[in-house]
């Protein structure tokens, strides 16, 4: 079974948007790993390969020219499944 590493050691990124998405994913780890209980091991493992391949190619990802809209529309597709956004957005009050 395989699982999401995350390697802790700094990166040497050319491009300034690098580590600041790869925390977003990060996140995006996090929350999917609290949320492992309501998931079946498929969809985790499915969820683990995409966020993998995802943090394998986003330094060539952050070079393209659409870098913002690229990044913006994965990490909202993974919070369709973490709702980290619900999370750390504000609180609503009634």
């Amino acid at each position: 079974m395989p699982r999401f590493v995350t390697d802790s050691r700094p990166i040497s990124a050319q491009h300034p948007l690098t580590e600041f998405y790869k925390e977003e994913f990060i996140k995006h780890h996090r929350c999917l790993q609290h949320h492992r209980p309501y998931y079946s091991e498929s969809a985790i493992t499915d969820v683990e390969a995409a966020l993998s391949r995802i943090m394998a190619e986003l330094e060539q990802l952050c070079t393209r020219d659409n870098a913002g809209e690229v990044v913006s529309l994965l990490l909202k597709k993974f919070d369709v499944v973490t709702r980290l956004s619900a999370w750390s957005g504000p609180k609503h009050t009634h």
